[in-house]
């Protein structure tokens, strides 16, 4: 009996916690682009496609506008520290078209996912550690 209640204890204590963590930030990219998400149309006469592996993060940054606008941000201050490079942004000014999250996949970038965030944030800050697929990189953001 008393071992019944020390679980139920420590359950009403512990799945909170353990809920809190599985929700996602606010300012995170996904780990990867699925390959069941990517296709390629119109491929020349008598190829065929294949994608075998879902695309890594490897880069995020805030861009001033929409990701079609192109609107890249130079960052205003980088260190580096315990295996990690913390890249940082001022967003202050103007964005007439919004503050955008912008989440790149694959080697190059080659693929993105942006997210539009709340005009309040005047600060974002990256920070890239080595992933463990080539060209991954796993990426805190901390944006306020």
């Amino acid at each position: 009996m008393q071992h019944q209640r020390w679980l139920t204890g420590a359950a009403c204590c512990l799945f909170p916690m353990l809920t809190q963590a599985a929700m996602p930030a606010a300012h995170a990219c996904p780990e990867s682009v699925p390959e069941a998400s990517i296709s390629l149309n119109a491929v020349p006469a008598g190829w065929t496609p294949y994608i075998g592996s879902p695309l890594y993060l490897s880069a995020a940054a805030p861009i001033d506008g929409a990701p079609a606008r192109r609107g890249q941000l130079v960052p205003s201050g980088e260190s580096t520290k315990q295996g990690g490079t913390t890249l940082s942004y001022r967003l202050e000014g103007p964005c007439p078209d919004g503050k955008w999250l912008q989440c790149s996949y694959s080697v190059h970038g080659e693929v993105t996912l942006s997210r539009r965030m709340d005009d309040s944030v005047s600060l974002c800050e990256f920070t890239y550690r080595k992933g463990r697929k080539a060209g991954q990189n796993e990426i805190d953001i901390d944006c306020r």
